[in-house]
């Protein structure tokens, strides 16, 4: 290297202008010299400036064999890595760090990259640098005060189906100063100066006094210590009222099925035949969720993938029916002369059924991988992560379900909306001696509430302060939907029980089936 290129650790002004194409091992531990004195004197606001100058800085570091450099509360590794990457594993502590299986006290992180990190011909160098200031990042909730960069020259890391794993330990001084706190595993975004958690999960092991952080990218990372949106008292009490729930909703939507297929006079009504497609929708809905979590600790990945499949296209299917309610009480209340089209439950049925698999298998196609295993919430009894069997890729998740509902939901509601004025003028018809017409419209609307799929968009509303009373209400209300359909289906089979031999019956028929 040229004197042009040596640089003066004295001389901070300089280190700190730019960013050299080229840097030697010297030059490279003469900026951590400078960073790591900046971290006690410096703002916060300095110190990412020079951290994201020290990244790039490693990664021009030329060198010809893997080096360590430890300049007091910063340890570097510069990882030479090889045409034929098989992965790599990273031991680090105050005092020292090695990717080779050599023995390190006191390790304060243990890092695993992937072989897919680097393709089969690239030999780029793969950077580690840990930095540990409790000054200056304690009081932003990073536990120890730790964060750890990781990167690879001339190249950005995004997507990794095999996540990059890293663990840090969480003693008991730490829980019991910071009792209502939970770990979080985020990464430091240089743009915006914040922490986020996106591609990243955390699994806490009480019992082993560590966290392990598994991220889809490369950049700096560390644990925050943040306060839960729900206590674990209330993650338990809504895992049980979901798990019972589904359960009920489950036995009473088969109730119902088994009733349509054993009731006299059923056959015609279009209205009626829509319901029972939801019904069925909701069914296989709750035959996948509930053994989700079961057939996830399985160690064979097959079931998984069927369950997340199944689990993924039961949802949509269910949304989508909940959408064919909607369209359907349109024709009935708005529409209502000129209605007839033919073939109108087939029609109905190759939507209600054909979209939602479209969606799966055009999401199959594009990453055959995203329906595996999904990390929850930690347990409370050794936080080991809960998982269960879904779409893991949190981008076609957001748009195929949060996406899909919004749409849905925001319909539906018109529809609720457009019901309950229909209600109020039929109302007003009505001569004074009719009883109990509000207690009717009030079964009708809630009736039509649930079969919208309108209690699905608490979801919605459930942040702030209303996150967890949002939640119970989310929870009871949605787990009990096959409950309520079988609650109206049994009302419409009083009704018809009721009937006199020989009346007339009007059904609302739309189309043929």
């Amino acid at each position: 290297m040229n004197e042009g290129n040596k640089y003066s650790c004295s001389n901070y002004t300089e280190v700190l202008s730019g960013v050299p194409s080229v840097v030697d091992v010297d030059g490279a531990r003469c900026w951590m010299e400078v960073v790591n004195e900046q971290l006690k004197t410096e703002n916060f606001s300095n110190i990412v400036k020079s951290v994201e100058k020290l990244e790039r800085v490693l990664e021009n570091t030329a060198l010809n064999e893997t080096t360590s450099i430890i300049v007091e509360r910063l340890v570097a590794h510069i990882f030479r890595a090889e045409v034929n990457f098989t992965g790599l594993n990273i031991s680090a502590s105050q005092d020292r760090v090695t990717s080779d299986s050599d023995y390190v006290a006191n390790i304060t992180v243990k890092v695993h990259l992937p072989k897919e990190l680097l393709k089969t011909n690239e030999n780029n160098t793969i950077v580690f640098c840990m930095i540990t200031s409790p000054e200056k990042y304690g009081p932003l909730g990073i536990l120890d005060g730790r964060i750890v960069g990781l990167s690879v020259s001339k190249k950005t890391v995004l997507g990794l189906q095999d996540k990059v794993n890293f663990s840090m330990p969480l003693q008991r001084p730490t829980l019991e100063s910071q009792a209502d706190k939970q770990p979080s595993c985020q990464f430091f975004n240089f743009s915006t100066r914040e922490f986020y958690q996106d591609g990243c999960t955390t699994e806490w092991k009480r019992d082993e006094g560590r966290v392990i952080c598994s991220c889809d990218h490369l950049t700096y990372f560390a644990v925050l210590m943040v306060s839960p949106s729900i206590s674990e008292s209330d993650q338990e009490i809504l895992s049980y009222i979901t798990l019972i729930g589904c359960s009920l909703s489950l036995f009473f939507l088969v109730v119902t099925i088994v009733l349509y297929a054993t009731q006299r006079g059923t056959g015609t009504d279009i209205s009626l035949k829509v319901h029972i497609n939801l019904s069925v929708a909701l069914i296989l809905l709750n035959l996948h969720f509930l053994p989700s979590q079961q057939v996830a600790a399985l160690s064979s990945s097959g079931p998984c993938i069927y369950v997340a499949v199944l689990l993924h296209y039961s949802l949509l299917a269910t949304f989508t029916w909940t959408a064919i309610e909607g369209f359907h009480l349109y024709l009935l209340l708005v529409r209502v002369f000129n209605i007839y089209v033919r073939r109108y439950l087939l029609k109905l049925s190759l939507v209600g059924w054909g979209f939602p698999a479209v969606i799966v298998i055009v999401i199959a196609i594009i990453d055959k991988d995203t329906y595996s295993r999904v990390t929850l919430h930690p347990t409370k009894t050794n936080g080991t992560a809960v998982e269960m069997c879904y779409l893991s890729n949190d981008v076609m998740k957001l748009v195929t379900t949060v996406g899909l509902f919004g749409l849905v939901f925001v319909f539906n509601l018109a529809m609720l909306v457009v019901t309950m004025r229909r209600l109020k003028s039929l109302r007003t018809e009505q001569t004074s001696r009719e009883k109990g017409r509000a207690r009717r419209d009030t079964c009708t609307v809630l009736g039509i509430t649930c079969l919208l799929g309108i209690t699905w968009g608490i979801i919605f509303f459930s942040f702030g302060q209303l996150t967890t009373p949002g939640l119970y209400l989310f929870c009871v209300l949605n787990s009990l939907q096959g409950f309520f359909i079988f609650l109206w289906f049994w009302v419409f089979k009083r009704k018809t029980e009721d009937r006199q031999p020989g009346s007339d019956t009007h059904s609302t028929n739309t189309g043929s089936a």
